[in-house]
């Protein structure tokens, strides 16, 4: 791999690697690290490494287990990575529905960040970032089946919780 294509292939997913590690982190100092050290990592391995296909996916997984590899290292479990709220673009919204929608998402990302581990993780890279089931599987390190029912659980207790919190009045 030479400059450019370090250029055209690894640094575009320089932000999605950020993203996943603060959400593993919950520290944006410790996960900009973290993708410095998969930037570097990429880059001094580039001669070895052509056998790779598919160069996002496997860069996720090294910021994965980097990021993993802090945590161990630090011994502290993170609880709450979904800190940073989803943007909803709207024509103008009300103050009241601007409210609204900051409150909805904050609860959402309680509830996502109170399921397990795993399910939290798929969510998160199917829901958030977008990949696909093909690229979660590398990335985790699972199996189809595995991604595909944590998947399904973890929408399906979200939706469950929020469900049983908006039916108060009925």
């Amino acid at each position: 791999m030479d400059l450019e294509a370090f250029e055209n292939r690894i640094l575009p997913a320089k932000n999605k690697l950020f993203r996943f590690a603060l959400k593993l982190l919950n520290n944006s100092e410790e996960a900009e690290d973290v993708v410095q050290e998969v930037l570097i990592k990429v880059w001094n391995g580039r001669a070895s490494m052509n056998q790779v296909q598919n160069w996002e996916a496997w860069c996720m997984r090294l910021t994965k287990n980097l990021a993993f590899d802090r945590i161990r290292a630090q011994k502290r479990k993170s609880t709450d990575l979904m800190e940073i709220g989803f943007e909803v673009k709207q024509d103008e919204p009300s103050p009241h529905d601007k409210a609204e929608i900051t409150e909805s998402m904050q609860q959402v990302n309680r509830l996502i960040a109170s399921l397990p581990e795993k399910q939290r993780q798929v969510i998160h890279l199917r829901d958030v970032e977008g990949y696909s089931y093909n690229e979660i599987v590398e990335i985790m390190e699972i199996d189809m089946n595995q991604v595909k029912v944590s998947l399904f659980r973890a929408r399906s207790a979200v939706r469950e919780k929020l469900i049983k919190i908006n039916a108060y009045g009925l």
